[in-house]
């Protein structure tokens, strides 16, 4: 069990990058809900006084904002998926230079600044991705788990050396590695909810492949609960500790929605249009287990396939 659990009413002040994003948005209010004051990293003009600017582009950042912050969790990144969900050339050149780039420059510009600052944060929490595993078959993955092979795996790779560069004896860093998140405006779980209201829903590939899930709602728990914790450093993989497959997924969706599964996704349909990116968004096999989550004390609230899909699809 994970010790220095803050259950008092003593606030932190957490800066988060991403904050408008799926993930950014609910984490921001759950954190403010806990009593803690957010502040968050903007692009543009600031609105009020708890918005700073940043560019990590050219590695700009209000100057010490990083003096007045106990915790920064960073989310800013492009999406991995949506170039390929939008029916994109899958991953030109360009769109993969962006992907890897817009995680370099958020982690360096804050890692640069916490170096930098007189009294730097004790936590940066950086987002990764379970894309770091690579291809597994049915290997079980824990976070002492060796990094894949393919694009996203050298993505997350760099992005985590990056962020490593603001560890101190200060200050400690979490990586938090998530799988795809079930949830409204997730653009995945919007399509294949789509797909399956019109009755198309079926395999993906031949639907064997093990596809590492967590919902929206505890992978914004599990973010809070790695900024409550005093002692928190190191990898956690922030995914569901019920496996699943690619067709345990599709199916517990058609269930929910009580419409057909039976057309699918053929593989040769994927590797055509999609390429690299289909191969490794929907064909990569990655059975990840929370084994640190879970060790530490972290309970899941939507622990199994039906108990995510019906908040997904009965919550406001």
């Amino acid at each position: 069990m994970l010790k220095g659990y803050r259950e008092d009413s003593a606030r932190l002040r957490v800066l988060i990058s991403g904050s408008s994003g799926l993930i950014g948005t609910p984490l921001k209010k759950l954190l403010q809900d806990q009593g803690h004051a957010v502040h968050t990293l903007v692009r543009r003009s600031p609105r009020d006084a708890s918005e700073h600017f940043w560019n990590p582009a050219s590695g700009e950042i209000e100057a010490g904002i990083l003096d007045h912050t106990d915790v920064v969790i960073n989310l800013a990144a492009a999406s991995i998926s949506r170039w390929l969900f939008l029916g994109r050339t899958p991953w030109a050149a360009g769109q993969k230079r962006n992907i890897l780039t817009s995680r370099l420059d958020a982690a360096k510009t804050l890692a640069t600044a916490i170096t930098r600052a007189t009294t730097p944060p004790s936590l940066l929490i950086q987002a990764s991705a379970v894309g770091f595993y690579g291809d597994r078959a049915s290997e079980e993955l824990t976070e002492r788990s060796s990094r894949g092979e393919g694009f996203l795996a050298d993505v997350q790779v760099q992005a985590e050396a990056a962020a490593s560069e603001a560890e101190s004896d200060v200050t400690r860093i979490c990586y938090a590695r998530s799988a795809a998140v079930m949830g409204k405006g997730a653009l995945s779980t919007s399509l294949l909810k789509l797909q399956t209201a019109v009755g198309l829903g079926g395999p993906i590939g031949d639907g064997s492949q093990w596809w590492p899930w967590i919902s929206l709602h505890d992978e914004v728990r599990a973010l809070a609960y790695l900024a409550n914790h005093e002692t928190t450093f190191g990898v956690f993989n922030l995914v569901s500790p019920t496996p699943a497959s690619a067709l345990d997924q599709t199916k517990a969706l058609a269930r929910g929605m009580r419409r057909p599964h039976w057309l699918g996704f053929p593989r040769f349909a994927i590797v055509a249009l999609m390429g690299e990116a289909g191969k490794e968004i929907l064909l990569t096999s990655q059975r990840v287990i929370p084994e640190r989550l879970l060790t530490s004390g972290f309970k899941f609230e939507d622990e199994t396939l039906e108990a995510a899909v019906s908040r997904l699809l009965h919550s406001d």
